[in-house]
């Protein structure tokens, strides 16, 4: 996999993600953290350090090392292990396992999607859930996401092929920068049938992390799996 979050992206992610939901993310998690958290995708610990700062003990998986020398800036009570989230692993089991953010969609094959819930499921303790939030897959071939003075984003979606690409255009010290990542697009269906392969059930899939009902209408889905005791 390459590391798009390396050098610049990770010196400026946390800035870019500033006005990201927090603590409805943690608020959710937390219940089901009891017997350890492991995040899948960790990178600099937006979710990991606060999840940790309630008492939860945190391990987590980051392919970028820049990003995960921003979260040891942070704190030294999380264990990262540097690499590909669908085939690393860490020592012991845990209750809960979590991937945000659309980070389902940097691992650009199907079999390579599977394998994230295969590594995750190999992680949990039994009754232990899987919890991934993710958007769902663009109605049109290309889409702006964001719009503003400093940022412009539009996805780039082949259906065919359900290859995206996210390509973000960024004002930087006066100039405009583009930087383009190629993704994998993934229907709710397509993950629940990744999460049974995985020896996973689905438990409970939602519109947002405050528990609003999905429907035909969202945009995303905040998904739980659950490993059968």
């Amino acid at each position: 996999m390459t590391d798009w979050f390396a050098g610049d992206v990770a010196e400026r992610y946390d800035k870019w993600t500033a006005g990201m939901p927090v603590e409805p993310v943690v608020d959710f998690l937390a219940p089901y953290a009891a017997g350890g958290a492991l995040e899948l995708a960790i990178g600099t610990g937006r979710i990991a350090v606060p999840l940790a700062a309630r008492g939860v003990r945190v391990a987590g998986i980051e392919l970028s090392p820049d990003m995960t020398a921003k979260l040891l800036e942070k704190t030294a009570a999380i264990t990262v292990a540097i690499g590909d989230m669908s085939t690393t692993r860490v020592e012991g089991t845990f209750s809960l396992a979590y991937l945000v953010f659309n980070s389902i969609n940097n691992v650009t094959t199907q079999e390579g999607q599977r394998g994230v819930f295969t590594n995750a499921a190999a992680h949990l303790a039994h009754d232990g859930c899987f919890v991934v939030e993710v958007g769902v897959p663009n109605r049109q071939r290309l889409e702006v996401f964001d719009l503003s003075d400093t940022h412009v984003g539009v996805d780039e979606l082949d259906f065919d092929t359900q290859r995206l690409v996210s390509h973000h255009f960024n004002r930087i010290d006066g100039e405009w920068q583009r930087r383009s990542i190629p993704f994998r697009a993934v229907y709710p269906a397509e993950l629940d049938l990744m999460a049974r392969l995985a020896g996973l059930e689905l438990r409970e899939r939602w519109a947002d992390w405050d528990r609003s009902p999905f429907t035909a209408e969202s945009t995303r889905h905040v998904s739980v799996w659950r490993k059968p005791g």
